[in-house]
Order: C-alpha cells, then sequence, then structure tokens
C-alpha cells in the first residue's frame, strides 16, 4: 500500500510540474498590443546599451499573423506619424512590412520584453512591453 501511495504521489508532482511549463510555454505569445519603452545604439564597440525612452509608438499583433503600427516600421527608431503593415511568423521570428520588402526584421520574445532588431551595420534595437 506504501508503494502504491509512493507511486501515486510521484505521477501527481510530475504531472503539476508539467502542466507549469505548457502554461508559461503558452503566456509567450506577440498577440496584442506592444509599446516602445527603449532603444539600443552601438557605437560599433560593443558598449551600447538599451536608453529608455517615452513613446507612443505601438505595434498590434492580430492572431492571423498580421500587425499594424501606428509608426513607420521600416526605419529604426521613428516617431508616430506614418502607419505600417504587415505579417509575422513566431515560427521564424520575423516580421515582413509591406512598405519595406528588402528586408525582414527580426525579434525575441520574452515573458516581459520584445526586441525587434534592424538592419544596421552596428547593433541597432527596439524593445516593447505588452499593454495590458
Amino acid at each position: 500500500m506504501k508503494r502504491l501511495l509512493v507511486g501515486v504521489m510521484s505521477l501527481l508532482l510530475i504531472n503539476s510540474c508539467a502542466n507549469d511549463d505548457d502554461a508559461s510555454q503558452n503566456d509567450l505569445t506577440l498577440v496584442g498590443q506592444w509599446q516602445l519603452v527603449a532603444f539600443y545604439g552601438d557605437p560599433g564597440d560593443g558598449s551600447g546599451d538599451f536608453q529608455p525612452l517615452t513613446s507612443s509608438k505601438t505595434i498590434t499583433f492580430e492572431a492571423d499573423g498580421s500587425l499594424s503600427s501606428n509608426a513607420n516600421l521600416c526605419l529604426v527608431f521613428s516617431d508616430v506619424g506614418e502607419p505600417s503593415a504587415g505579417t509575422y511568423s513566431e515560427t521564424d521570428a520575423s516580421i515582413s512590412i509591406a512598405d519595406c520588402s528588402d528586408f525582414n526584421l527580426v525579434f525575441e520574445i520574452s515573458a516581459t520584453n520584445l526586441i525587434i532588431d534592424y538592419p544596421c551595420i552596428e547593433a541597432c534595437r527596439e524593445k516593447y512591453v505588452k499593454l495590458e
């Protein structure tokens, strides 16, 4: 009886851990609205870092793979004004903007941030946080 109880408890423990892992993976989704909060620029010597900024630039990712922004996503650090639209792939971690077909943007997503990399000679990135 003791072995049976230990076996059942072990299965419950393993099952509960697996469910937690699945839940955290499901939370990492682009769908929703993200706001620009920082930019990264590197002068070429590796000393770059994210610098906070105040911006109303947002990107909205839809579940159907489309996206829209209230700013031009073809230009790094662009301000609000000229809207952009395009598509994204979470599988490839890439963003395609209709107005800048010469290149795709690459992104990383974490529990708290979305980082978009632009094709610059030196590193240039934008950091976004998800809006509720």
